[in-house]
């Protein structure tokens, strides 16, 4: 069973309440993967913001490009915090979802403020995102040992899109380099 970031388990806490539902997945098996879920749903709020931050801050020759790029990856991570959200609930679960719970159990560094160059915030940004991905592909095959093909398919439709971003990523450095 996956843990959270910081071996915090709130199946055993007053935050991780389980609902009654009809879902035919026996709550033994909801419990972990809506963990996993919650810990994936605290690094996607993280990975928005900290994309947000390189938006609002980057400088350099490529700065409208990069601007845009940052602000598209970011929707697109809104859109995620909202699928997996709704996928916790769906299975019973509680989304632990504030900006406090994210912070706690991210597995993403703290982003740097000190830079703004493009090349040292693409780097910031791909590194981050190449960890998240690695989340992702653990987080699907959890999924998959529980049987839950749903919540698989979920991590690996985001999956996809991230590895996608990151590949955008590494292109900027290669030009950069």
């Amino acid at each position: 069973m996956q843990r959270l970031a910081n071996n915090t388990n709130y199946t055993d806490s007053p935050h991780m309440r389980f609902h009654p539902t009809r879902i035919d997945i026996p709550e033994a098996t909801r419990r972990p993967i809506a963990e996993s879920l919650n810990q994936t749903l605290a690094t996607t709020l993280d990975l928005k913001t900290q994309v947000k931050q390189a938006h609002w801050t980057v400088k350099g020759m490529d700065f409208f490009q990069l601007h845009e790029l940052f602000d598209q990856m970011a929707s697109q991570l809104e859109e995620y915090v909202d699928l997996v959200a709704e996928r916790i609930t769906a299975l019973g679960g509680t989304p632990l979802g504030t900006a406090r719970m994210a912070a706690q159990e991210s597995i993403l560094p703290e982003y740097p403020l000190e830079i703004i160059s493009s090349k040292d915030h693409i780097t910031a940004l791909a590194d981050r995102f190449a960890a998240y991905a690695r989340s992702l592909r653990e987080g699907a095959d959890l999924a998959e040992e529980f049987h839950d093909l749903d919540t698989n398919d979920l991590y690996i439709e985001v999956s996809r899109t991230i590895d996608k971003y990151l590949w955008f990523l590494e292109a900027h450095l290669h030009g950069l380099a």
